[in-house]
């Protein structure tokens, strides 16, 4: 029987993407006006900033820190530092106005609440932005518990992030249900560690979902997913871990593409 429901936040319960493009112009727009960098040259420096700044902090929550970022970029253009905290407000700034809660987002966590369900969220992402997304998507009242990567010092994939989600759900991996984007950072890895795996995957029907593994299309979709689970019974069975040596930072291919550790939180 599932006792506890935990989420992804970035492009699970909103839509990372489309807050971050939104948020990447402004700041190139900024790289523009205030700095005189090209957007060719802001991009360069925006990717070699996050390179480096992930080489220097192992692939840590540090990866995370937008304001972090912006200074390297600053320095490695041998322009001043001041700029930097204006930036890191113009990008949050405008990704917190550019968010929007994925449809049923928050009619579908009252709904597990009544059915008696203690709802998380775990998530690879510095703790007060997180509270901060929650807030403006206005579900943080919903939530009974948050795990970040900063706090467990270990970034999804890696099972002490969804050791603690279990801990704090008081409950055994298996009475626990994860639900995430990510096929292989959040379903099969929670899958890994004997939770239920639940990959959220709206317009991913052509991909094959690997065995253990169930996917939803839509939120709204999970209250009765979750009731076919028996009660007593692990349907899903804990597949040999795949995250034990996966890197725990993710840079991501382009500094304005969606994978961008910068501001996303697998």
């Amino acid at each position: 029987m599932i006792k506890a429901v935990i989420f992804d936040l970035d492009n699970t319960l909103y839509s990372y993407d489309r807050a971050h493009a939104a948020a990447y112009a402004a700041l190139c727009r900024y790289g523009e006006t205030a700095l005189g960098l090209s957007a060719a040259d802001f991009d360069a420096l925006h990717s070699r900033a996050g390179k480096l700044l992930t080489q220097r902090c192992g692939g840590g929550s540090a990866v995370h820190n937008r304001l972090l970022r912006y200074q390297v970029m600053l320095e490695l253009a041998k322009l001043p530092i001041a700029p930097a905290p204006e930036m890191a407000a113009c990008y949050w700034g405008t990704l917190l106005q550019a968010m929007q809660a994925e449809p049923d987002a928050g009619k579908t966590l009252e709904r597990l609440r009544a059915m008696g369900l203690r709802v998380g969220v775990g998530t690879n992402m510095t703790a007060d932005w997180q509270y901060a997304k929650l807030q403006k998507l206005e579900l943080l009242r919903l939530v009974d518990f948050l795990v970040t990567s900063e706090e467990v010092s270990a970034e999804k994939p890696d099972p002490r992030l969804f050791a603690l989600c279990a801990q704090k759900a008081e409950a055994p991996a298996w009475e626990c249900a994860f639900v995430g984007d990510s096929l292989e950072k959040d379903a099969m890895a929670a899958a890994s560690v004997g939770m239920h795996g639940i990959w959220y995957a709206p317009g991913t029907a052509e991909r094959a979902v690997p065995p253990g593994i169930r996917r939803v299309t839509a939120l709204a979709q999970l209250p009765a997913l979750l009731k076919e689970i028996p009660e007593g019974g692990k349907i899903y069975e804990a597949r040999p871990t795949i995250c034990q040596s996966a890197p725990r930072g993710n840079a991501g291919p382009h500094p304005g593409a969606a994978g961008d550790s910068g501001g996303r939180a697998e």
